[in-house]
């Protein structure tokens, strides 16, 4: 769940004005979190479930194979078939591996295992999401819709449900209060579902985390919260649940959410030998320019590559013209583009 107390906009505009005057952040030239994408098993299966029980817009559909594909995503032989969706103005990507076929998602997957990623749809309604999804039959991640309680002046008044997709990876959906969120989650224009607001990953240790993506990758921190409770443990599925989270934006795109599990501390590590066909895998694509320098930082900052250089794509299909995979303290896929939504010709 999202943190719930947002900067002033004067506040969070000199936040990212000072952020973008550091050097680190002038490496990344973070221009957005471009899409946040999960591997799946039967891409139409999966197409279908967001477009039909999510209003999700399809608006791409590509087959990649290619010893490119194959060096930016460290999986040999890869060939797969990519669909973009939109809700809103954010972009979730779809990848089904037709070669090699990865691992399924684990049958015992708890929300504060660090594998963990989803993304929030935020809601006008939450009664009416929460009878959709009942009627199509969703699976639960939580045991009902939670309102968080008014002593948590962040979070209060905020209601949340997790759910899962056919594949078992979790996703939330959010209802804010008013004065809670951004302005346009409160847009009276008819619509169910409005957009995304963040993906949010659960880490071992913030601090480690935010070196990474504040002061490497250049990212703002937006907000921050401390949630506890009956509440929060029926939200996320966890006895005893007591989340640190911090939420950072990057200039334009979703917010990228830490979840810090203080107690308990049971949570399992992403397995190592994870690779991208497997679908705990997500990709949480950044947009950068200058992609080369940011890349020396990453390797100076010994941050884990999965790609050994940055990849020029000369086949069409993944919306973007160069990239580089990387890895947060914790194993969470990161993907540096520029070049995105270019082809090369």
């Amino acid at each position: 769940m999202r943190v719930l107390s947002r900067l002033p906009h004067w506040l969070a505009f000199a936040a990212l004005l000072i952020a973008a005057l550091t050097p680190t952040c002038r490496a990344a030239a973070i221009t957005q979190v471009e899409s946040v994408g999960m591997t799946v098993s039967d891409l139409d299966r999966a197409v279908s479930f967001y477009t039909e029980v999510l209003p999700f817009e399809k608006l791409s559909e590509n087959e990649v194979q290619g010893p490119e594909l194959e060096t930016l995503e460290g999986v040999f032989g890869a060939h797969v078939r990519v669909a973009r969706l939109r809700l809103g103005h954010e972009t979730l990507e779809l990848t089904e591996y037709r070669a090699p076929r990865g691992h399924p998602v684990p049958a015992d997957s708890r929300s504060n295992d660090r594998w963990f990623q989803h993304v929030a749809l935020i809601v006008s309604d939450m009664d009416r999401a929460y009878a959709l999804l009942r009627l199509h039959n969703v699976e639960y991640a939580s045991s009902a819709p939670q309102r968080l309680p008014d002593w948590n002046p962040k979070a209060g008044g905020i209601r949340a449900f997790y759910f899962k997709d056919p594949d078992g990876h979790p996703l939330e959906v959010l209802e804010f209060p008013p004065g809670k969120g951004e302005p346009r989650w409160h847009a009276k224009d008819g619509r169910l579902f409005l957009g995304i607001d963040h993906t949010a990953i659960v880490v071992s240790d913030t601090d480690a985390s935010l070196h990474f993506w504040r002061d490497i990758l250049g990212l703002v921190v937006a907000g921050e919260s401390e949630n506890w409770g009956t509440e929060q443990e029926h939200l996320n599925n966890v006895f005893g649940a007591h989340l640190r989270i911090t939420t950072l934006r990057a200039p334009a795109g979703p917010g990228v959410e830490l979840l810090e599990y203080l107690a308990p501390r049971d949570g399992r590590p992403r397995p190592v030998d994870t690779r991208a066909n497997d679908l705990i895998e997500w990709q949480t694509t950044v947009a950068v320019h200058e992609t080369p320098r940011l890349l020396e930082t990453l390797r100076a900052g010994h941050v884990p590559l999965t790609t050994p250089q940055l990849v020029v794509l000369r086949t069409p299909g993944l919306g973007f013209a160069r990239g580089v995979l990387v890895s947060d303290p914790d194993g969470h896929a990161v993907r540096l583009v520029d070049g995105a939504n270019e082809e090369v010709r």
